[in-house]
């Protein structure tokens, strides 16, 4: 799927005392595009959990390449990378803006599940939807 594409000004909430933005950071960023994307294809969080599914994290990586820093305006580049029975893949790029230097890659694996916790199939509805957006672009 082609990536959709998040901008993001980095505050000074987001960095340690050196104005680097925080590592643990990324994951929200990578949260942003994410979210953001779900809206994009018509899917925000919110409808699916109306359905009684629930998408949590079951793994995440990110490849630190070069550090973002306060005040930097960041692209996150978010896209479904595969998606199996009961689970997503989103695969993110962060960029710095003005120069689109790579600062950071990576990867979420979301699990669809019921309310108890149990792995639930994602719904030939989410799975329609998404394989038109991707069509559409």
């Amino acid at each position: 799927m082609r990536p959709f594409i998040t901008e993001y000004r980095v505050t000074y909430g987001d960095c340690d005392p050196f104005n680097v933005v925080y590592y643990a950071n990324y994951l929200t960023l990578f949260e942003r595009g994410r979210t953001e994307l779900f809206r994009a294809m018509g899917i925000p969080y919110a409808d699916i959990e109306k359905l009684g599914i629930y998408v949590p994290v079951s793994d995440a990586r990110c490849l630190y390449k070069r550090s973002a820093r306060y005040d930097d305006l960041l692209i996150i580049e978010s896209a479904v990378q595969q998606v199996k029975r009961a689970s997503i893949t989103i695969a993110y790029r962060i960029y710095r803006n003005e120069i689109r230097e790579l600062l950071a890659e990576g990867y979420t694996v979301h699990a669809f599940v019921n309310a108890e916790g149990k792995p639930r199939r994602i719904p030939q509805s989410i799975i329609d939807t998404i394989r038109a957006y991707d069509a559409a672009i």
